[in-house]
């Protein structure tokens, strides 16, 4: 799994390609978008297997947003809870379904406090998902499934171990860190990495 992490450091896949220090455009967000969809291809084995395509992951955050308005992260979370701990959508992946089901007339945004921007379901997504209830219903039961499975085969300290890297690392880079601290998040993440691949 954590090999598909190496090459990430100041010289690899996540270092100066991703941004330049003087350019616009945010590269290290673009680095936290591709540093969670990578922990996402490597949680499903090397990216095998996707858990959703687009339309799908649309319908599961329309269900939730009926059920209750919610942010991005609180989603996230719901999702990650209906699996156990098993499966989260990242946000390079999530974000980018909302802007869509807003742009669809699904999903409005509602007034929050804070940054956070609060979705609820329109008339119109609310009609969306009865007609797709059946759709909407076998893929909660893929969540839930997932997480019996994992239940009954996983290692639980290992996977709330990864559980805290992921959000320690997404809250880093989603905070006020600059490039330089981003290399270094980078280089701790490979060094763990190669650490867990020399042991026997």
């Amino acid at each position: 799994m954590f090999g598909q992490m190496h090459g990430h450091g100041r010289h690899g896949g996540m270092g100066r390609g991703c941004g330049s220090r003087g350019g616009r455009g945010g590269g290290w967000e673009r680095v936290a978008a591709e540093f969670a969809t990578r922990w996402d291809e490597a949680a499903r084995g090397g990216g095998r297997r996707r858990m959703f395509d687009g339309a799908e992951l649309r319908l599961v955050l329309l269900k939730l947003i009926a059920d209750e308005p919610r942010h991005g992260y609180e989603l996230i979370k719901a999702i990650e809870d209906l699996t156990g701990g098993a499966y989260a959508p990242s946000p390079g992946v999530v974000y980018p379904a909302l802007s869509m089901l807003a742009e669809m007339e699904q999903i409005e945004e509602q007034a929050s406090e804070g940054a956070r921007k609060r979705f609820a379901a329109t008339d119109g997504g609310r009609a969306h998902l009865a007609e797709k209830a059946a759709e909407v219903a076998t893929l909660l039961e893929r969540l839930t499934g997932l997480g019996a499975e994992r239940s009954r085969g996983d290692h639980a300290p290992v996977r709330r171990a990864l559980h805290n890297l992921r959000h320690a690392v997404q809250n880093r880079l989603h905070g006020t860190a600059d490039e330089e601290e981003m290399f270094q998040v980078a280089a701790l993440i490979d060094a763990l990495a190669q650490t867990i691949e020399r042991r026997k």
